[in-house]
């Protein structure tokens, strides 16, 4: 969530907070004739593509995120810091059934729709009822989604009737629905908007703070920290920076009134947060007091696997903070409304405790309920997962920084292989992924500089586990985040600025969504990605068995270097080899050995049996000898890989 950092650094490392400040302690797969690809302006190849995509109930699953302001809007001009007018924005209805065709068609299980609950923004919508937001408080003029003014209802911008627009969501649940794919949307536990009033709020329910003891720094009763006998100052801006770029705004006067001075959401316990502070954000108080004790009770270490119901039944009678009842109560008014999963934002920086709480309520109402975290501290990682019944957290320091630095050129992929092993007991909960909002697009000059150097690392990212992968959307067409938007600098595309997306834009095609307007290389990279992800989404081998073939390789081959990653993967009658070579420059050539154990598990006798790849559906023969090794002769062009299937086992 970077979102909330500053713009002198906020996309910078520093989001891990200091320690202080964390309170918490497929179906066999059918093959492509060589040759054969898919027509990518063709809207009914997509349509069939997207038809062969249905899941299996227990597929695994792939997830595409989109930031739903940006996907649908047409506009081009992208002015720095333009408003709404100038620089359009993208609605829930932009989501046609082709468009939702067309992201089906890349193997997608779940559509995470960023940005969908009430946040701040610079925009007039008082006829509605709707207070307006203060621009010493907001960054950018659309606002970061995770800064939530009210978690009842939804984004107005995003609807064509802002009065109707829970209903505008409401329809697009029930379209995703039919085109056989699920909803998740953003939960931000952590903290809330500087000037949360829900507006939608159901009857009986209180607003954060409202019923808060303003009189002391904590109180377990409190949804708040309080910097008593103090008013909050708007934290003083460096290098140049004002809001809104400096544009005279009626509310943009260095003042917003709240007194006492809330505690800031990054953990700041100062009245005036420094620029480099989640400043427009407010710290969410879960019983932690400020010397970092708990109020409530602690989770016994005999819950680590022991199922969400149990977990309900621990806390079914315990006392716990309002702050978690309120959540409680958010997450369930948003599945009564269909929505089928959640993402949390910095979910480390809240008690794992509190995670066991909700999810297994959650998981009460809808056992199949997608519940995904960002958390970055991998010592962390088994506590959140088995503690606090997370399904999957996001597998980036480690595995995504490991990729992104073999990408750039000063990696090694041994790291891949000590990763997989290191996690082989919860690797089927971390997601894989290597574009989300937070990171630099992998086409921008600071991250890898061309969309085709991702394609070694997503076939491994996306291949090598049975954890689901996430693709951030625009990744698929290879987009660049080069814009100046206002708010942050480029690499990134935006999520505080009213922008358009050109690649995506490309593929939009002015609303047919058919890649019509797509340059050549842009459309075999999307072509590239929908191969692969029906790999990933469909192949049964994918929620099997794994062994890395890289340590023999690299011991026995000259050829096989630093660059080479290899590895098997089979579940039944279904098994695969994938090869992948991340140097962009150079092309090996070598055979590619598999130790005796693997023969011996696919009890493969000697001979030669036929391999197809999945991708691209060249032909090779994988000879099994003698002495039960076995090896395949691979020629690895610059960034490609192989999917091998093999075709047939002798009886």
């Amino acid at each position: 969530m970077r979102c909330c950092v500053s713009k002198i650094n906020h996309f910078s490392r520093l989001k891990i907070v200091a320690s202080s400040l964390i309170f918490a302690s497929f179906l066999p797969g059918c093959t492509i004739e060589d040759g054969e690809s898919m027509n990518l302006t063709d809207l009914s190849n997509v349509a069939e593509i997207a038809a062969s995509n249905e899941h299996a109930e227990q597929g695994k699953p792939v997830v595409y995120q989109v930031f739903t302001r940006l996907f649908g809007n047409k506009n081009t001009t992208n002015k720095p810091w333009g408003t709404i007018d100038e620089n359009g924005v993208g609605k829930f209805s932009d989501f046609t059934d082709k468009a939702l065709l067309g992201i089906k068609a890349l193997g997608v299980s779940h559509i995470w729709y960023t940005g969908v609950p009430h946040h701040a923004l610079i925009g007039d919508y008082t006829k509605f009822g709707i207070h307006n937001d203060d621009p010493d408080v907001v960054k950018g003029r659309a606002g970061s989604p995770y800064s939530v003014k009210d978690y009842y209802s939804v984004n107005p911008d995003l609807a064509d009737n802002p009065a109707k627009r829970l209903e505008e969501f409401e329809a697009l649940i029930a379209r995703t629905h039919q085109q056989g794919m699920k909803v998740i949307i953003d939960i931000v536990p952590n903290h809330i908007a500087r000037d949360y009033q829900s507006l939608g709020k159901p009857k009986g329910v209180r607003d954060f703070g409202a019923d808060d003891d303003k009189t002391v720094e904590f109180s377990a009763d409190n949804d708040f920290y309080y910097v008593v006998g103090e008013d909050f100052k708007v934290p003083e801006s460096n290098d140049g920076y004002a809001p809104l770029g400096g544009e005279k705004h009626p509310l943009a006067d260095g003042i917003f009134n709240e007194s006492p001075a809330k505690w800031t959401g990054n953990g700041s316990r100062a009245a005036q947060p420094s620029i480099n502070d989640w400043y427009e954000t407010i710290k969410v108080n879960y019983g932690v007091k400020p010397d970092g004790s708990y109020t409530f009770a602690r989770l016994p270490e005999s819950y680590r696997f022991k199922s969400y119901q149990a977990h309900s039944e621990f806390w079914r009678n315990k006392k716990v903070p309002n702050s978690w009842v309120k959540f409680r109560d958010i997450t369930q008014f948003w599945l009564d409304k269909g929505v089928d999963g959640f993402r949390y934002d910095m979910a480390e920086m809240v008690p794992v405790e509190f995670w066991s709480y909700l999810n297994s309520a959650i998981k009460m109402t809808n056992k199949d309920a997608f519940i995904l975290a960002e958390v970055y501290n991998p010592k962390q990682y088994r506590n959140y997962i088995q503690l606090g019944k997370m399904d999957y957290l996001y597998d980036k320091v480690d595995f995504y920084d490991r990729l992104k630095d073999i990408m750039q050129g000063h990696g090694n992929t041994a790291d891949l292989a000590n990763i997989a092993q290191r996690y082989s007991d919860i690797e089927q909960h971390l997601l894989h992924f290597l574009e989300n909002h937070d990171e630099q697009r992998i086409a921008s000059p600071d991250f890898a500089g061309s969309a085709e150097k991702a394609k070694p690392a997503m076939v491994v990212s996306a291949l090598i586990s049975r954890s689901p992968t996430m693709i951030y959307f625009g990744q698929e067409v290879g987009e660049d985040g080069s814009e100046e938007t206002g708010f942050g600098d480029p690499t990134r595309t935006t999520i505080f600025d009213y922008a358009g997306v050109p690649a995506h834009q490309r593929w939009m095609n002015g609303g047919k969504f058919d890649g019509g307007q797509l340059f050549d290389d842009e459309k075999s990279l999307r072509d590239f990605y929908q191969r692969l992800m029906t790999i990933s989404a469909q192949n049964s081998a994918m929620l099997g068995s794994y062994q890395s073939l890289h340590e023999n390789n690299r011991k026995a081959l000259s050829t096989y270097n630093h660059l080479q990653f290899a590895f098997a993967r089979w579940q039944a009658q279904e098994r695969l080899i994938v090869v992948s070579n991340f140097d962009s420059e150079n092309s090996y050539q070598y055979n590619l050995q598999l130790p005796s154990n693997l023969v011996n598990q696919w009890q493969l006798p000697a001979g030669e049996y036929p391999l197809v790849d999945l991708l691209y559906g060249s032909s090779n023969i994988l000879t099994v000898h003698a002495d039960k090794t076995a090896t395949v002769n691979v020629t690895m062009l610059p960034l490609s890989s192989f999917v091998y299937q093999l075709q047939a086992v002798k009886s």
